[in-house]
């Protein structure tokens, strides 16, 4: 598979992870490392809220999908709010093939996921 990045930036009191390329079994532990530090930023950040931008994931493979989950979990149960923007179908598909479009619901853009209500959906 092909290569994998993750910058992390803020935008509107919430820390965004934007990530590009391919994540699978190989690229994950780069994922779950950026989504950790993610989770710690946001734990001090106004928002209180992480945004995982996957709109320009070209390969959304299991371990992903699971990275993603995790995630979601670790901030649900720390009162972070996790939110996931993707339009693309190689990241839609497996939440939804998996009924986690309702945990995981993917919002159309950045500005779509910070305007969601505050706190953990």
């Amino acid at each position: 598979m092909g290569q994998l990045d993750v910058v992390q930036e803020v935008d509107g009191g919430a820390v965004v992870v934007c990530v590009r390329g391919d994540v699978d079994s190989n690229t994950v532990d780069r994922l779950v490392s950026a989504l950790d530090d993610g989770l710690r930023a946001s734990a001090s950040a106004p928002a209180r809220a992480l945004v995982i931008e996957l709109a320009n994931v070209t390969y959304f493979g299991s371990a992903g999908l699971n990275a993603v989950l995790g995630c979601y979990e670790s901030g649900l149960a720390d009162g972070i709010a996790v939110r996931v923007v993707a339009t693309n179908p190689e990241v839609v598909r497996p939440i939804e093939v998996t009924k986690l479009d309702t945990v995981l619901r993917p919002y159309p853009s950045v500005a779509d996921a910070l305007a969601a209500d505050a706190g953990p959906p």
